[in-house]
């Protein structure tokens, strides 16, 4: 049985993530986490004559999230844009994981008709933190995998 070398892990912070809104590409230059997510509802099934309970797959919700240190004006942009005009505004988030020590290449991954949800900070302060940093929320519609990590060079054994 082969399994994963510890060189092919992909180290967290060699990445990029980019925001385009308006046309305009924005690295998130501020980010320090970002993750999405599909979540996958099922229903129960039953049968008789069994009494196992299957999962039949139904909707999906996709959700992300982003840390980001406290003063980047994008998304306080955002929100003031959809209190004052009453229009949320939509962006596409583009994610690329980059790991030159490892054998598995690179996976980017752009998440489509972005808009923001759940609650946004508007103004942070903290006098126990030597980093300010918020936590955003949003949903997305669709996502696209444009390049995805290969398989590494070398297992172990």
């Amino acid at each position: 049985m082969s399994f994963l070398l510890e060189r092919d892990t992909v180290n967290g912070a060699s990445g990029k993530a980019f925001v385009t809104i308006d046309g305009q590409v924005k690295e998130l230059f501020g980010a320090k986490k970002v993750q999405t997510q599909a979540e996958i509802a099922s229903s129960d099934m039953k049968v008789i004559g069994t009494k196992k309970v299957q999962k039949k797959p139904g909707a999906v919700t996709q959700t992300g999230t982003m840390t980001i240190y406290y003063g980047t004006p994008l998304f306080l942009d955002m929100v003031a844009q959809y209190i004052r005009q009453g229009v949320m505004p939509y962006f596409t988030l583009q994610t690329t994981n980059e790991d030159p020590t490892t054998t598995v290449g690179a996976q980017t991954v752009a998440y489509y008709s972005c808009k923001l949800s759940g609650t946004i900070p508007l103004s942070v302060l903290d006098a126990d933190a030597d980093m300010l940093t918020m936590d955003i929320s949003f949903t997305y519609e669709d996502f696209e995998v444009l390049s995805a990590f290969h398989d590494p060079a070398q297992t172990g054994t």
